[in-house]
């Protein structure tokens, strides 16, 4: 599922568990209330109302006064200020509206500040928080901050208020008290830290850092052996390096490089934790961490004992070029627990190189303008002068906007902004069509400071950015200017004036000069100077919405004020955040969309961190195959050797070892093909019990020692299994060592060892000695994922997850199918979030969640209906810019999210898969449920929970009667199929006769397991005899079978037990069937004879004989059922049943000499074919080898239909038939989306089977004939595996009866009797 992170080792995640205990402690036990205890003086705002409303009444829960602060004016201009009086830790916020009045504030925004200037807007979700207020005066809302604030002044901005009075307020900040020592830093001071080991395995790194500067170091140490650590400003991003060691000759490069934070040089405090455990490393900045492993090998960092602070000591040479130490203030640096800053209060460390060390933060001069789309600020210059000077820094994201504008006696002059380049507009009246336009830069929308100074005198102009002299723009002007005295910065609006090219400017300035004179900014904010509009004073609130990087899979982000977009060019993924895949998840959703064989990307976990990769899906069956191919030739020469005189062949594939994983771990089987083509050169070495000469590597870089068509723990080759190698005395061809060329080849099959990445090869070396190696494509078929189902059988079942990540983005999808009109498909049922997709009215999706406060809710129609049994496909997604609900690839909706709460979202609570809350649930099958990449194991949570069923049920119930003669209907993820196994028949429907042709003196022997016993055959679903593994006592059973033969007498069936009991079928000597009871309590067997007719003549015939107590009842071909009555002297219980003979008794112990002497010489010659008794099939047995060790053989036995005719089914017409198909055969398991309902024409598949009868009647004497003429007997062909008793040691007996590795060793043959 989910997205998987690198998550650190024990040690640093327990030292991180540790850390943020003791915050959750120091978060529980920081909740003093810190506006109360204040005194009045430090309660200040913009204005008050009147006398009774002043700030210092704003205490919650308060009366004083005329209960709470009002100001006077009620706009957007007002802000109430509390001074804690030192840094506080402010965690929460509580307020009210004013006592007992129609006054308070719905909606408000947060300001902090160390020193009253440089305020910082409270930020969260990347965007400046807008809290929600009060709706009356005395109720108290209360708001938890997410991240704590270390300020020592906050500043309340009302944001929105209430309708039938004015604003007003009464608040509480909750808290404590921090401390810290804060060192200054100017450039040139370094603090020199011996550390106490040398190789250190384990560090944990902290700080606080606050500056101006873009650039500097703020952490550096290295070793003589080239490690080192650097922490530093670059552009005002903070980059971490890390190199634990590169080797001397490069192969191993250690350098690691992260980026984190951007904007730093914004004079606030910002903090750092770096943890490092070995490779693995936390790299936090402002809350926001990223978890990394270092490149190379070494686990060790050595620093030959030394760290610094601040910058790159003088005596040490930096391994990268001069950069430049930090400038700024930091605070509570500590290394491994040490108080760093404390050790420089107590002179315990190396400062020398500190001109003046001292331990405060001197304030910045700095002051901001924040600008938003509807702001300017006015300010005074010279009037009537013939030189205009204008200077100004300005940031931004925007790459146009207005900078200043001022009116010119005749004409204007407007900078600004144009798609990243400082431009300039010079008109003058005085002349007509005089106009000047220069421009300078380019990319100045980047977020960083940039300074412009326009200097216009006499007769030309010139224009500088970024202190550029030598780039400075020169000209001329044809006459000379006499400037208007006021200057407007970041707008313009007054429609009085010629309207200018650029109407507004988002961002901030600072440093503004005119007429080359600093302005005094603080003057107008205290309104002596110039004038203002929605201008934000002291402040710069630049935010960037690019870090971190909401773009993902490597999508690249760009931005605006506002907003920002991804560009999801090249990275295989689509949508605002470049979250959902472009490719479907395996080829056999390709398949399932009516995609042909081909080349496909494929993309296994969805939008998890897993990328797209490249397959050849073959669709040519009804399997899909999935094919990775490698770098290696067929028939490629091993003729190089290494020192130890071993061939190393490297075997690289086209995707990675975990794109590898996802195909083979969903995979249901694997197989990959290798070959050794050898010419004196041994491969395994055997029979010797040492290390062979050859071996492969595999998944985890793990040897193996079998070879192609062998399986693990096995030291052979195919040949070996199969007992027909070159040798006898080898199991391998190879391992012959003959001058010849011979050949060891087969497909591994153990998925869990899949692919072969390597083969060493170790017997080249020799005169002589020659070998080529095949190793083939990986081949995987099935998607397990894909079709991962479960059935809700009732509107109140549902299956419950526990909770999962959502993040900031989140996908769901799966496929559902359904005959119900309404129904919740999924929901969690969390305390604050909400997350719910259903069914309404059979013909649309409904797909809501909650961001905050605001409930989202996307619907999608569709225009067929929802509820008509066949499969549909939902998919929704949420990220930090849009909710997307889509059905069946086609009918969609797009909704943009609300900005704000999306952090929120972070952890849903426990989902449930159904309704769980009273609403109706889901009724039908849903499958392939995937959230952010991870499948949800729908089939084994159903195994546990009532009322929800594994798999997709529901096909048996339409088309279950198709399975004929006790076959067992088995639901299926697209249809249905037919388990034989229990059954004496084979085939799609169970309808296929099993039979086989019984030379003279062939007889098939199954035997009941001793009721005590311990069954020796592993459970199989299909073993035939399942229905009765151990001796039983019946009192009812049923015999069925049909044969031909021309040859009397015989033994058809004895059943035999551990008593004297026993039953049996024979042929007299004139044709005529007779079946024998013998069940206890008679003298002489009770037998029935029918004698009306020789059924020794050549035709197939069919016997069913069911006992019921005393009740016989015997049907004989197509005549009426026949009743007969045991006498009631006999026994009614069959007891200990122990043994099926067929065509001849071969028994010890006491046998009816009748039977001996009679019928059992020379035995049964002719066919023999849907033998049952009860559940258990003893020819299908015997002719199905491997499948259960309960049978025997003796005798020469050829599989053959014995020309009887098939049973038939009712009849239906091509179209209506789900299971029609061409001459080529039925392909399964039925599907059941090519079920049609149509007309049957009953009398046309009656003459069919007529025919049929007559050509199987036909083919029956032909193939007697030829028997007899020529005793040629026909072939046959199994695909089935060998039994245990055909392996050659207790590994192969292991292996080749694992239910889990039946498909490892291929034994496909065939054998010719004549």
């Amino acid at each position: 599922m989910s997205s998987v992170r690198g998550m650190l080792l024990l040690p640093v995640l327990c030292s991180i568990i540790s850390t943020s205990s003791a915050a959750s402690s120091v978060s529980r036990k920081c909740e003093d209330s810190l506006a109360t205890p204040l005194p009045f003086s430090s309660f200040t705002s913009s204005s008050v109302f009147g006398r009774g409303r002043e700030a210092g009444h704003a205490k919650l829960n308060r009366k004083q006064g005329l209960g709470g602060w009002t100001p006077l004016e009620t706009d957007h201009q007002q802000w109430l200020q509390v001074d804690l009086g030192s840094r506080k830790q402010v965690v929460a916020i509580a307020t009210q509206g004013r006592y007992s009045t129609s006054d308070w504030t719905s909606k408000y925004r947060l300001l902090y500040s160390d020193t009253q200037k440089n305020w910082r807007p409270y930020l969260q979700d990347g965007n400046i928080w807008t809290f929600e207020g009060n709706v009356n005066s005395e109720g108290v809302v209360r708001h938890e901050l997410l991240h704590p604030v270390l300020a020592r002044f906050i500043r309340f901005i009302p944001v929105a208020w209430s309708r039938e009075g004015r604003i007003g307020v009464r608040l509480e900040l909750y808290g404590c008290s921090y401390w810290a020592d804060v060192i200054s830093f100017d450039g040139h001071g370094v603090i020199s830290y011996r550390i106490k080991s040398r190789k250190i395995v384990k560090d944990i790194t902290t700080l606080k850092f606050r500056t101006m500067a873009r650039d500097g170091v703020l952490l550096h140490g290295e070793g003589q052996q080239g490690d080192y650590i650097s922490l530093e400003l670059r552009r005002a991003r903070l980059q971490l390096s890390i190199n634990l060691g590169s080797n001397q000759y490069g192969s191993i490069q250690g350098h690691t490089s992260v980026t984190s934070g951007s904007l730093l040089d914004d004079d606030h405090w910002h903090s750092v934790v770096i943890e490092r455990y070995r490779r693995n490393v936390n790299f936090t900045l402002d809350h926001h961490t990223q978890q990394f492993r270092t490149n190379g090998e070494f686990d060790h960092l050595d620093l030959d004992h030394g760290i610094s602070f601040g910058g790159i000591p003088a005596s040490v040479k930096p391994s990268t070029g001069a950069r430049e130490n930090f400038k700024g203030c930091m605070e509570g640096i500590t290394y491994n627990k040490d108080n760093i800053t404390s050790l420089v209060r107590r002179k315990k460390v190396d400062v020398s190189s500190f001109r003046n060390l001292t331990f405060s933060c001197a304030e910045s001069n700095s002051f901001s303008v924040f600008f938003n789309s509807t702001s300017f600020l006015r300010l005074p210059g010279q009037g009537d002068s013939d030189t205009l000077s204008v200077s100004l820094s300005f940031r931004t994201w925007n790459p146009n906007g207005l900078l200043m504008f001022t009116a010119l006696a005749y004409g204007w002059v407007e900078v600004g902004l144009t798609e990243g380049k400082v431009t300039v507009h010079v008109n003058v009246t005085q002349r007509p069509n005089t106009r000047i336009d220069i421009s300078s830069g380019s990319g100045l929308n980047d977020g960083q400071w940039h300074s412009v100074h326009l200097n216009a005198l006499e007769y030309y102009a010139m224009l500088t950015v970024d202190g550029d002299e030598a780039s400075t723009v020169r000209t001329a002007i044809p006459i000379q200017i006499q400037t208007g005295g006021t200057y407007y910065f970041g707008g313009y609006f007054l429609p009085t004036i010629s309207r200018s090219l650029q109407r507004s400017f988002q961002g901030c300035m600072q440093m503004i000069h005119v007429d080359d004179h600093l302005a005094d900014l603080r003057a107008v904010e205290q309104g002596l100077i110039g004038t203002f509009e929605n201008v934000s004073l002291d402040m710069c609130a630049i935010i960037d919405r690019c870090v971190p990087n909401h773009c993902e899979h490597g999508g690249s982000c760009s931005q605006t004020w506002d907003s920002f977009s991804c560009n999801c060019s090249g990275t295989g993924y689509t949508g605002a955040t470049c979250h959902t895949s472009m490719y479907q998840q395996s080829c056999e959703e390709y398949k399932h969309q009516g995609k042909n064989s081909g080349s496909y990307w494929i993309d296994p976990d969805g939008s998890g961190s897993l990328a797209p990769f490249r397959v050849s899906c073959d669709m040519t069956e009804e399997i899909v195959w999935t094919t990775l191919k490698n770098n290696l030739s067929p028939q490629t020469s091993v003729n190089s050797a290494d020192q130890e005189e071993k061939a190393v062949l490297q075997i690289t594939y086209n995707v990675t070892d975990v794109q590898v994983l996802s195909v083979t771990r969903g995979a249901s089987y694997c197989e990959q093909y290798l070959a050794y083509a050898c010419r004196m050169s041994r491969l395994l070495n055997t029979p010797a019990e040492g290390a062979p000469f050859t071996w492969w590597v595999g998944r985890a870089n793990e040897r193996h020692f079998y070879w192609g068509g062998s399986g693990p723990g096995i030291q052979k080759c195919s040949c070996g299994i199969e007992h027909n190698c070159t040798d006898p005395k080898y199991f391998c061809n190879c391992d012959a060592d003959l001058r010849s060329w011979r050949e060891d080849a087969g497909l591994l099959v153990y998925k869990d060892h899949l692919p072969v990445s390597q083969v060493v090869v170790g017997d080249t070396s020799r005169a002589g000695s020659e070998a080529k190696l095949t190793v083939g494509p990986l081949r995987c078929q099935g998607d397990r994922s894909y079709w991962n189902a479960a059935s809700f059988s009732s509107p109140a079942s549902y299956l419950h997850f526990p909770s999962f990540r959502g993040e900031t983005s989140t996908d769901i999808s799966f496929y559902f199918k359904t005959s119900s009109t309404h129904g919740v498909f999924l929901e969690n049922l969390g305390t604050t979030n909400f997350l719910h997709i259903e069914l309404r009215g059979g013909s649309m999706v409904v797909f809501s969640f909650d961001v905050g406060r605001e409930r989202v809710e996307l619907s999608v129609h569709s225009h067929v209906p929802l509820n008509d049994d066949q499969w549909h496909r939902v998919e929704a997604e949420k990220n930090i810019k849009e909710a997307v609900l889509q059905l069946d690839g086609q009918h969609r909706e797009v909704r943009p999210t609300p900005p704000q709460g999306h952090s929120k979202l972070e952890f849903y609570s426990e989902l449930y898969v159904g309704a769980s809350s009273g609403q109706r649930g889901f009724l039908g099958c849903m499958r392939a449920l995937k959230m952010n990449g991870v499948t949800f194991d729908l089939e084994g949570r159903a195994r546990m929970t009532p009322g929800v069923n594994s798999g997709c049920q529901g096909h048996c119930n339409k088309y279950g009667m198709h399975c004929r003669n006790g076959g067992k209907c088995v639901e299926q993820y697209n249809g249905y199929s037919c388990d034989c196994s229990h059954t004496a028949y084979d085939g799609p429907f169970c309808t296929d006769d099993v039979g086989g042709y019984f030379e003279t003196g062939t007889l098939v022997r199954y035997d009941f397991l001793p009721e005590t016993g311990t069954s020796p055959v592993p459970e199989q679903r299909s073993l035939p005899g399942s229905g009765l593994p151990i001796e039983a006592n019946l009192t009812h059973e049923e015999l069925v079978f049909s044969f031909s033969t021309s040859s009397a007498p015989s033994i058809l069936v004895y059943i035999s037990s551990r008593t004297q009991d026993y039953m049996a079928v024979v042929l007299r000597h004139n044709g005529t069937l007779q079946i024998r009871y013998s069940l206890g309590g008679l003298t002489e067997p009770y037998t029935i004879d029918v004698d009306h007719r020789n059924l020794a003549n050549g035709q197939p015939h069919s016997v069913n004989i069911t006992r019921n107590l005393r009740e016989i009842r015997l049907q004989l071909d197509h005549y009426p059922v026949s009743t007969y009555t045991l006498p009631d002297t006999s026994d009614t219980q069959f007891n200990l049943i122990k043994s099926i003979f067929l065509g001849k008794v071969f028994e010890t112990g006491q046998i009816d000499p009748i039977l001996i002497e009679r019928y059992n010489t020379p035995g049964f010659v002719g066919c023999l074919s849907r033998v049952q008794l009860n559940s258990v099939a003893p020819l299908k047995a015997a002719l199905r080898s491997g499948m259960s060790a309960a049978v025997s053989t003796h005798g020469i036995l050829v599989p053959s239909n014995c020309g009887a005719s098939p049973l038939t089914i009712s009849p239906m017409a091509s179209a209506s038939d789900p299971w029609h198909v061409e001459a080529a055969g039925a392909v399964f398991p039925f599907n059941e989306d090519k079920a049609r309902s149509d007309e049957v024409d009953r009398n046309s598949a009656i003459i069919g089977g007529i025919i049929s009868m007559v050509i199987f009647i036909v083919l029956g004497i032909m193939v007697f004939v030829i028997r007899h003429l020529f005793r040629h007997k026909g072939s046959y062909h199994t695909n089935e595996a060998k039994g245990a008793e055909s392996a050659d040691c207790a590994d192969a007996a292991i292996i080749v009866n694992d239910p889990a590795f039946t498909e490892t060793i291929d034994e496909s043959k065939k054998e010719w009797f004549i």
